[in-house]
């Protein structure tokens, strides 16, 4: 999917596709480019998340932009979704340290174990989003928790961009550990560093994605699906 994205992104940013333009239908481009159909709706739906394009139902996908600029998952873009989450999470953090009980211990080392022996993407970007309103829940805050869930499906969509496109679980499964290390702790000042480390890592992947230069084109038979 990432070598589809690449050469449809740079095709966009060389103007072979220019704003406005439509792309060629999914049959088109699964027979020129010799991929699967899931392979390549993972690919549009990432452009759109980039901001590239825009697909109209029964009309196809249209290049709206030739740069990326700010992500959106779902209803917030990927800097309002980072500012609110620095603001919340990282102090939550150290509330839950302070407050956790042994069963929210419980729960997060539970769902840290399955997290780290998942390998299904779809399935271990559920857990994410559970992790994050479990470490909430932890604060013993319903307001927190709340905030979470209202941003669950934001989570989740930008979750599974940067598992795709960022390999990012198994460096996120380490860090989920290490927030939970410092729960069980109680220590404040080690769990909002933990969830501080955590976030400066989603940040940095994003901007790597978002930054990317990178215009390789198929090698010939079109990339792997």
């Amino acid at each position: 999917m990432e070598a589809v994205l690449t050469h449809l992104r740079g095709a966009i940013e060389r103007g072979e596709y220019a704003i406005g333009d439509k792309l060629p239908s999914e049959a088109e481009l699964c027979r020129s480019l010799e991929i699967s159909r899931p392979v390549l709706r993972e690919a549009l739906r990432a452009l759109q998340t980039m901001g590239l394009t825009v697909s109209k139902t029964g009309k196809g996908t249209f290049v709206v932009a030739n740069t990326v600029g700010d992500p959106t998952f779902g209803d917030y873009a990927a800097s309002d979704l980072l500012e609110v989450r620095r603001h919340i999470e990282i102090p939550v953090a150290g509330y839950a340290a302070a407050r956790r009980t042994p069963e929210n211990l419980d729960h997060l080392a539970h769902l840290l174990d399955r997290m780290e022996r998942e390998t299904d993407t779809t399935a271990w970007v559920a857990m994410d989003t559970i992790f994050h309103i479990a470490v909430a829940e932890a604060s013993q805050n319903p307001v927190f928790r709340r905030v979470i869930e209202e941003i669950r499906d934001a989570l989740a969509r930008q979750s599974a961009f940067l598992n795709e496109l960022g390999g990012r679980r198994e460096q996120s499964n380490r860090e989920h550990r290490a927030i939970v290390e410092a729960l069980v702790d109680g220590s404040e000042h080690d769990a909002v560093e933990a969830m501080s480390h955590h976030l400066d890592r989603v940040e940095t992947t994003l901007t790597d994605i978002v930054r990317s230069a990178r215009t390789d084109t198929p090698t010939e038979g079109g990339p792997e699906a």
